[in-house]
């Protein structure tokens, strides 16, 4: 199944994106991802949530080949709203959620990781908001929580890519493995986590979000709204096809950014 959710151990639930080969999400695996995730949190056995992907990067955001093929806005709107559902079911868990990162991840996958509570990777990982070469805006709201504001700002009107140990350094990714030991990994800081009283963890969660400086739905959606008039101006359409035009060098070609 593309978006699958399992009980790898007492308290400890995986959901699984899996849309081969590059996990660009369509408009209802957005949403299915946001049930997905939610629908963990909601279940009193569940102490922790893992979020992780199969394929060969953790996720290339949007399927923009999908908002191509339908005329009219339909599908931009889909999408949008369902990136904003899956952010926010990752945000909102009422457990926390351990994101598992390997290879690329771009666009709405820096939307999911940005709003999880603990990050961890593999050394081939790299992070990335290619938005502005593909004529949208958002996910700056989920990379400012990720690099320093001016980081952020020149990774996202550059569209590079910045690797997994640079923000092991800043602190918003805990621990950086091989990719082979990535699950594991992520299931040490999940067995901590489910080992802990749960009344108290869901308590944490809610109290952490509660003193959040940043209101992450808030500001998404105003990114949002940019994008909805790049698309009517037309800037967007021409990005787009720009994008699908040029000669395929796989979703993590983009220059990387890595501190000296």
């Amino acid at each position: 199944m593309p978006v699958s959710v399992t009980e790898e151990e007492p308290g400890i639930a995986v959901v699984t994106i899996d849309y081969p080969p590059v996990n660009a999400l369509p408009v209802q695996g957005w949403f299915d991802l946001a049930d997905a995730v939610r629908d963990a949190g909601r279940d009193p056995s569940t102490h922790v949530v893992v979020l992780r992907a199969e394929n060969r990067g953790f996720c290339a955001g949007v399927d923009i080949k999908e908002i191509e093929k339908f005329e009219g806005y339909q599908h931009l709107i889909g999408a949008n709203k369902g990136c904003a559902a899956a952010f926010s079911a990752v945000y909102d868990c009422e457990v926390p959620v351990i994101a598992a990162v390997q290879g690329f991840c771009l666009g709405g996958g820096v939307g999911l990781v940005g709003n999880a509570d603990v990050v961890v990777a593999s050394d081939d990982a790299t992070f990335g908001v290619p938005e502005v070469d593909r004529g949208a805006l958002g996910a700056a709201t989920h990379m400012a929580r990720l690099v320093p504001q001016h980081l952020m700002r020149t990774l996202y009107y550059t569209a590079r890519n910045i690797d997994a140990e640079t923000l092991r350094h800043f602190g918003s990714v805990y621990e950086v493995v091989p990719r082979a030991e990535l699950f594991e990994a992520a299931l040490r800081v999940a067995r901590d986590i489910a080992a802990k009283d749960p009344r108290v963890i869901r308590a944490a969660k809610e109290a952490i979000n509660g003193i959040d400086v940043q209101h992450v739905h808030r500001s998404y959606r105003f990114e949002q709204g940019f994008t909805f008039e790049l698309n009517l101006s037309g800037a967007s359409d021409e990005a787009r096809r720009s994008s699908l035009d040029r000669n395929f060098r796989g979703p993590d070609a983009g220059q990387s950014t890595k501190k000296g």
